[in-house]
This record gives C-alpha cells, sequence and structure tokens, in this order.
C-alpha cells in the first residue's frame, strides 16, 4: 500500500484537530521540558564565559624594590616579558603604587607609608592564573623583588566552585532531557492508546506498519516543533530577561551578569539544540509509541 504525502499530511492534520486535547497537553509538556533544558544549557554556556572574563582578569603583582637600581629594573622587565606564562605586563611607578595605597588603605594604616619606602610594581596578566605558582617560583628569589603577590588560594578556590557549577549545569541538562523524552512519550502514547482500535482495524484491512506509522510520526513532528517553538520563545526571555546580551564594560564589569554574557549566535545554537530535540522526540517517541499496537 502506498504512502503519499498528501495522505500523512491529512491524516496528521485530521488526528491533531480530532485529538486537539491531548495535541495541546504533548506541546505543553514538551514546552516546559525543554525550555528547562534550553534554560540549563544558556546557564552552562554563561557560567564558562564567566570562567574565561574572570582567568583574563587575574593578575601578578611583581613588587620591586625602593633599592633596585635601573638595571635591575630592566632585567625584571625583560624575564617578565621572555616567560611563556605571561600575557603582558604594565609597569607602575612608586607614585602610582603611593597613590593607590592612599585610595585603598585605612588612614592609620596609610600615615606609615611614604613615597621614598614604596616600591614600584610589574601587574601582569597571565595565559592561566593557575600558572601564577611558576611566577612566583622564579622571582620571588630576585635580589630586587621585594614580594610576588598573586591570589594564589582563591584561583584555586575559585576553579573548583566554576568546575563544579559547570558540572552541576551538565548533569541537571541531561536530566532534564531524559525527563523530556519521558514525558513527552507517555504523553504521545496516551494519544495513540485512545486510537488502537483505529490502528488494529487498519492492520486487518491490509495497511503496512509504515502506512499507519507515518501519520503518527508527522504528528510527533508537530507537536515536537511547536512544544520547542515555545520553548525557544523562554530561552530568548531568559536570554534578554537577565540581560545576558548586554556586554562587559567598565562601568559593569563587576556584575555577575555581565562576566556571562554571550553573543548571538551562541543563543541561536541553543535554540536550534532545543529545536532539534524536541521535533526527534517527537518523531521517535511516535514510533516508538505506535509500534506496540501494530501487532495484531
Amino acid at each position: 500500500m502506498a504512502v503519499s504525502a498528501t495522505y500523512v499530511v491529512g491524516e496528521a492534520a485530521s488526528n491533531l484537530w480530532r485529538n486537539r486535547l491531548m495535541t495541546i497537553a504533548a506541546v505543553l509538556t514538551a514546552a516546559v521540558s525543554l525550555a528547562l533544558v534550553g534554560s540549563t544549557l544558556l546557564l552552562k554556556q554563561g557560567a564558562s564565559h564567566a570562567t574565561v572574563r574572570w582567568q583574563q582578569g587575574v593578575n601578578v603583582i611583581v613588587w620591586v624594590k625602593p633599592s633596585a637600581n635601573p638595571a635591575q629594573t630592566t632585567e625584571i622587565k625583560q624575564a617578565l616579558a621572555q616567560n611563556p606564562y605571561v600575557v603582558s605586563c604594565a609597569y607602575k611607578t612608586q607614585a602610582y603604587d603611593y597613590n593607590e595605597a592612599r585610595d585603598l588603605l585605612a588612614a592609620d594604616e596609610f600615615q606609615s607609608l611614604d613615597l621614598q619606602s614604596m616600591p614600584s610594581s610589574y601587574r601582569c596578566s597571565l595565559n592561566d592564573p593557575l600558572q601564577a605558582t611558576e611566577i612566583t617560583d622564579q622571582f620571588q628569589t630576585n635580589p630586587a623583588v621585594s614580594l610576588v603577590s598573586s591570589p594564589t588560594q582563591q584561583i584555586r578556590t575559585m576553579e573548583g566552585v566554576i568546575r563544579v557549577l559547570q558540572w552541576v549545569f551538565l548533569a541537571l541538562a541531561v536530566v532534564l532531557l531524559l525527563s523530556a523524552t519521558v514525558l513527552i512519550l507517555n504523553t504521545i502514547r496516551m494519544a495513540i492508546y485512545a486510537r488502537r482500535r483505529e490502528v488494529s482495524v487498519m492492520k486487518l484491512v491490509g495497511a503496512t506498519n509504515w502506512f499507519i506509522r507515518l501519520p503518527f510520526m508527522a504528528e510527533g513532528l508537530v507537536q515536537g516543533f511547536l512544544g520547542s517553538a515555545v520553548a525557544v520563545v523562554a530561552v530568548l526571555g531568559l536570554y534578554f530577561g537577565l540581560g545576558l546580551n548586554v556586554v562587559k564594560t567598565a562601568a559593569n564589569q563587576n556584575s555577575l551578569i555581565a562576566q556571562m554574557a554571550m553573543g548571538g549566535w551562541e543563543v541561536a545554537m541553543t535554540c536550534l539544540v532545543v529545536v532539534v530535540v524536541g521535533v526527534a522526540v517527537g518523531v521517535v517517541g511516535s514510533a516508538v509509541a505506535v509500534s506496540r499496537f501494530l501487532d495484531v
């Protein structure tokens, strides 16, 4: 028995309308589940962006003794420039560090300082914050260096926290995806169960399995697509609602949301994944659900 596209589309549309309450239930189930999956994937990408931007903002400071002569200062500069872990360094004079200390320290602490005793410094950004230990080991023994400061413990703590968060987001996305698959499959199975007699009659009059299966798969495709379309709207609402489209600037650099900001193409890829998953689950779920009723 030949199967035409007209027959498949017509039967699918007719069945969707005739069982519109079950169709709405399947679409809403898919929409809620896929929206949670898409939102989790979006937040996982945001956490990855925040990690990268946070790493770029970590500095190692090499404090040069006030007694260091120009040759020693130049030697430190050249060593930093040749170090493979260092991306760039900025030299800060004694006057700069003195003024910065005045802004950062309490008045009673600052009174014990004077310009002549203040060290100058090199503020360096690294390829990887965890490489700060290597810089400390290299320069701490230099006679012209008074101190090498780096937030080593904070770096390790933050790296651990971010790694755990990324795994949690990934695990949550997988669990939600499995839940979405089960919920959609059960909803479609209930819709097909209500029409099991119809399937049995079609089998008895000689209809092939694919002749029966294709309209149901087309229904699943439509239900999965509509559910994923609603989910995409929810994901975009989260993206714009949280302000994840706002690029990091000097004014908002301390904001976590600004650190998590991402480009439009990444959101588009997340939405595409949601649509593909929704359609795939709808089609496969329908094919699996109807198979149990094909043996007459």
